[in-house]
């Protein structure tokens, strides 16, 4: 589907994977590198240096999934990426798209990714305003026919407990199976961003059994 959002810093006629990139990019031209982001300790360039390593060094991909001792060395790649090339150049990167080798299957790997780091970037100074539902409503869409493909996979650190997924863009998801029930009912993005660890900045409402819902607020969620 092709985006026909219209508001400031979104790009007409691009399926939301690329207009979610191109808004990134744009965001990152006007803020430059030292603006906050919502990934702890990291500013703009930061963000932008992962965004590159993320898609063009294979080397960095066993640190960015399983954390660890991996970790150390795509900290270390990072660092040289951003040593090497100046910010300008980085967004230049980012915003001339996926490598070939990944184009594909770009919506797939990229649409979760490019929304959740353009809300960390649009959220980072402390304002959470979601955008208006009609800007990205299909955006949203698409992130939610995301939702319902990944659903078990984003929520695995929840255990014991069943957890549903309310939108009002589609059926409801069953994430968890199991007793007792938690919710988490919100716009597609602002679910989205709650399973990837932006709890605070994320605007949802928690709902079920409490015992639940305790649950829920201990699980470890992320990207």
């Amino acid at each position: 589907m092709a985006s026909q959002a219209a508001g400031p810093g979104t790009t007409p006629s691009l399926p939301p994977q690329r207009a979610e990139r191109a808004a990134l990019c744009n965001l990152f031209e006007r803020l430059g590198p030292k603006a906050p982001t919502l990934c702890e300790g990291w500013k703009t360039v930061d963000l932008a240096a992962h965004l590159v390593v993320r898609e063009r060094n294979p080397l960095a991909g066993p640190g960015l999934v399983l954390g660890g001792p991996f970790a150390a060395l795509t900290a270390r790649i990072m660092a040289r990426t951003v040593a090497r090339r100046s910010y300008e150049q980085l967004v230049a990167r980012v915003r001339s798209g996926p490598p070939p080798w990944t184009a594909p299957f770009d919506a797939l790997i990229n649409l979760i990714e490019y929304f959740v780091h353009h809300e960390d970037v649009r959220r980072g100074s402390g304002d959470s305003t979601p955008r208006q539902e009609a800007e990205i409503a299909d955006i949203e869409v698409a992130l939610w026919r995301a939702v319902e493909r990944g659903a078990r996979l984003m929520t695995r650190s929840v255990k014991g407990i069943g957890l549903d997924l309310v939108s009002s863009t589609g059926p409801a998801v069953t994430a968890r199976a199991g007793s007792p029930r938690a919710t988490i009912t919100g716009r597609p993005g602002e679910i989205v961003l709650y399973l990837s660890g932006r709890r605070s900045a994320a605007h949802v409402e928690l709902g079920g059994a409490p015992e639940a819902v305790a649950v829920l607020r201990e699980a470890r969620f992320g990207l």
